[in-house]
């Protein structure tokens, strides 16, 4: 199915749809009506930690070469549901409706061609599909950053109103790093999720501004671009706003499936937005503020290697 123009109320119909025919989907979004929910205030930045069974096939997804050569791709279009719909988005996206969903409205937008999870010349593609879609936040996972499928290159979008980190970064001092013609970058370093911000008045500023960052971050030994989680959303009348944040581990060392002290967390963009996704009961009920830091500080650069990085843009 084709569409000249992707919007909020094309990505609401399509769920709407979804809902009626594909029962998979119409179950677990039924579910997360019952999810249960705690809410902390870490480091002067609201959270909450959703205890969501539904997400352990995402939270728990081996993404090891090996296992990656060994199973279908989920996002090919080949090897999806029957009932899963698609609309095309300029002949290189596909907007789809995310069947495990965290929010009450999910996407998963997969590039058309089958091709490696990394953002290098796709941010200006996110910007815009951030402003179309003007009710929903766009967001990246890196490789090896929360993406459960880094052999096909995709973003998701869920609605804007449910991440809390733009609120937070919204009342917290930010610092001027510098502009251009149409773009400006700041830091955070004040929150528990350290991030550069990127206020952007059109897609072509933003990439410029964007590329200046993403060179002056470091490349893991390993890997083919920086580790990084991004979030793009509207702020209105045109604009958007970036949040780049900056990743040194996959998974925190609590992570795993067995033994009392593991915690089976794998964060991601939504994760460092401010909402924390357990699949485990017991996960859920361990969960603590001070759990939750630990994990932040070690998936995430410290605020010497942010400013060490904020230093090296040109």
């Amino acid at each position: 199915m084709t569409d000249s123009r992707i919007t909020s109320a094309v990505a609401d119909s399509l769920i709407a749809r979804q809902l009626k025919e594909w029962p998979l989907a119409s179950a677990n979004y039924r579910a997360l009506e019952n999810v249960e929910v705690k809410e902390f205030n870490i480091g002067g930045m609201p959270v909450k930690v959703q205890f969501n069974p539904a997400r352990a096939v995402s939270s728990g997804a081996k993404v090891d070469a090996a296992s990656l050569a060994a199973r279908p791709c989920f996002l090919c279009a080949a090897n999806r549901p029957a009932e899963q719909e698609s609309i095309d988005i300029d002949g290189r996206y596909e907007l789809l409706v995310n069947p495990f969903p965290i929010f009450p409205r999910h996407l998963t937008i997969p590039a058309n061609t089958h091709t490696e999870q990394l953002i290098s010349g796709r941010i200006a593609d996110m910007m815009r599909m951030a402003l179309e879609l003007d009710t929903y936040t766009i967001f990246y996972n890196g490789p090896r950053c929360g993406a459960s499928a880094p052999d096909h290159m995709h973003f998701q979008g869920g609605n804007s109103d449910f991440l809390t980190l733009a609120s937070a970064i919204e009342a917290s001092d930010l610092s001027f790093l510098q502009s251009n013609s149409g773009a400006t970058l700041s830091l955070s370093t004040s929150l528990p999720v350290r991030c550069f911000i990127i206020d952007v008045d059109s897609p072509e500023a933003g990439a410029d501004m964007f590329d200046r960052l993403y060179a002056a971050m470091p490349v893991p030994e390993g890997e083919k671009e920086p580790m990084m989680n991004i979030l793009c959303r509207t702020r209105g009348k045109g604009q958007a706003r970036i949040i780049v944040v900056p990743r040194r581990r996959h998974r925190p060392s609590c992570y795993g499936t067995e033994g009392e002290s593991c915690i089976m967390l794998s964060p991601a963009s939504v994760d460092m937005g401010g909402v924390f996704i357990t699949p485990r009961r017991n996960d859920f009920d361990k969960i603590t503020p001070d759990i939750l830091i630990n994990i932040l500080d070690e998936v995430c650069l410290d605020k010497n290697s942010i400013e060490t990085i904020a230093k090296n843009i040109k």
